[in-house]
């Protein structure tokens, strides 16, 4: 489906181009709801009508069949003869707990409180300020903090939004000669699990905040690295763990602001030994008119907590502001790039 959109956007007038970019949000809209039904869990066992349906997710059954005939339309169900629908592939994936996270992610960024951050976004350009801050009246993760149900939705979005990196960025870069890897900032440990999965020899401590690392066990677990991985609580703007001969920061910097940046690095910095590396995990910006999906994300960043993405360069000017020397980019298969640095 998406590769049919794509060919007709690419034969379609310009004016047909922006409108239909206006109506994305219909879109997300109807897989929200489609998520908030639980139809893919519903519809796990095989073919169901709509009437079937209507009971279960409390529904009106002429209503629901126009609304599953639209996600026909979309490629998440298929309808046969007999007006009963069943999950094609793509719908398999909207399955609670299917490989990938979609269904958390949709909830995540699909959902009401998310939109209206998102709404703010002409605020946070006349202002540079967060309009996630000004709708919800406070920071973004001070929000999650005080939602337990919404932050643990959020650790498995960030599994769903980056979960291509963590094998990528572990088959890109060597961590052969690190004992210790101190992931900062790093939730549920599905990098770190990722890393020691690949590297036995290593030992992993994971670092966050007590109400983001209340569901890591489960996953350490799960992924047979716990025995391997303490788990230490706190902030990293008061400090990091020390022993560590790699520090990990996936997708932390682009979250804060150049001098809260400088704090985290600072402390960072403090906690690294010559010959340790900091490994910034991050979508390193192209030049130019390159299209690259940090640039969408970077419009998240500005309206969401305040960050942003940045060019090699600017990581390079971040780096020597806080006493750290970049010391090279490493690509990967994924969007995500590792940015290596090294104290100065």
């Amino acid at each position: 489906m998406a590769e049919n959109q794509s060919s007709n956007a690419e034969i379609s007038p310009p004016h047909a181009q922006l409108v239909q970019m206006a109506m994305a949000h219909w879109v997300s809209h109807i897989v929200n709801v489609a998520a908030e039904l639980n139809l893919a869990d519903h519809l796990a066992n095989g073919p169901k009508s709509a009437d079937e349906l209507a009971g279960p997710t409390k529904t009106h059954p002429p209503s629901l069949y126009r609304f599953m005939r639209t996600l026909a339309s979309l490629g998440i169900l298929a309808e046969d003869s007999t007006r009963r629908f069943a999950l094609t592939p793509l719908g398999e994936a909207l399955k609670s707990g299917a490989l990938g996270a979609a269904r958390a992610t949709i909830l995540t960024v699909a959902s009401d409180w998310w939109v209206r951050g998102f709404g703010q976004l002409r605020y946070s350009i006349e202002t540079g300020k967060s309009g996630f801050e000004r709708s919800l009246g406070m920071p973004i993760f001070d929000w999650l903090a005080k939602h337990p149900k919404e932050a643990s939705m959020f650790s498995e979005t960030m599994i769903g939004v980056h979960g291509s990196e963590p094998l990528a960025v572990a088959e890109a870069y060597d961590f052969s000669g690190f004992t210790t890897i101190v992931d900062i900032g790093g939730a549920t440990g599905n990098l770190l699990a990722t890393i020691l999965s690949k590297y036995p020899r290593a030992r992993g401590i994971l670092y966050d905040l007590p109400h983001v690392v209340r569901d890591a066990p489960a996953l350490l677990q799960a992924r047979g690295v716990a025995d391997r991985v303490t788990i230490e609580s706190g902030s990293f703007f008061e400090g990091v763990p020390s022993g560590g001969d790699a520090y990990l920061l996936s997708h932390i910097i682009h979250d804060w602001s150049e001098e809260q940046c400088l704090t985290i690095l600072g402390h960072c910095r403090r906690a690294m030994k010559p010959g340790n590396g900091l490994l910034i995990i991050e979508m390193v910006l192209p030049a130019g008119n390159t299209p690259h999906p940090g640039k969408m994300l970077d419009m998240m960043m500005l309206v969401g907590p305040g960050g942003q993405e940045r060019t090699e360069q600017e990581y390079g000017t971040l780096l020597g502001k806080a006493g750290l020397r970049l010391a090279r980019v490493v690509p990967t298969a994924s969007a995500a790039s590792v940015v290596e640095a090294v104290l100065a």
